[in-house]
């Protein structure tokens, strides 16, 4: 799992989470409200994922192991480029 901010209007920055099901895990049962409702339990206000939930089947890693946040964040620049081009 890796969470990066994405921008907002309101607050400038939520956290949003990159998720990687284990292969024994069902999908049915992992849905993005069953995680936002578990760390709304376990965090602070300011840091529950708000941005949302994103399931991937790969995250980003250096060759060290150190998650690529960099990539993501590339990733979300360019999905809110292309949402701002379409409107």
């Amino acid at each position: 799992m890796a969470v990066i901010q994405i921008p907002d209007e309101a607050s400038g920055e939520i956290p949003r989470a990159y998720v990687v099901l284990k292969p024994s895990s069902d999908p049915k049962d992992i849905t993005e409200t069953y995680l936002q409702d578990w760390v709304k339990e376990r965090v602070s206000p300011y840091k529950r994922i708000t941005g949302g939930v994103i399931f991937t089947d790969l995250i980003p890693k250096s060759a060290s192991g150190k998650i690529l946040r960099r990539l993501l964040r590339d990733q979300v620049q360019q999905e809110f480029e292309s949402l701002s081009r379409a409107t």
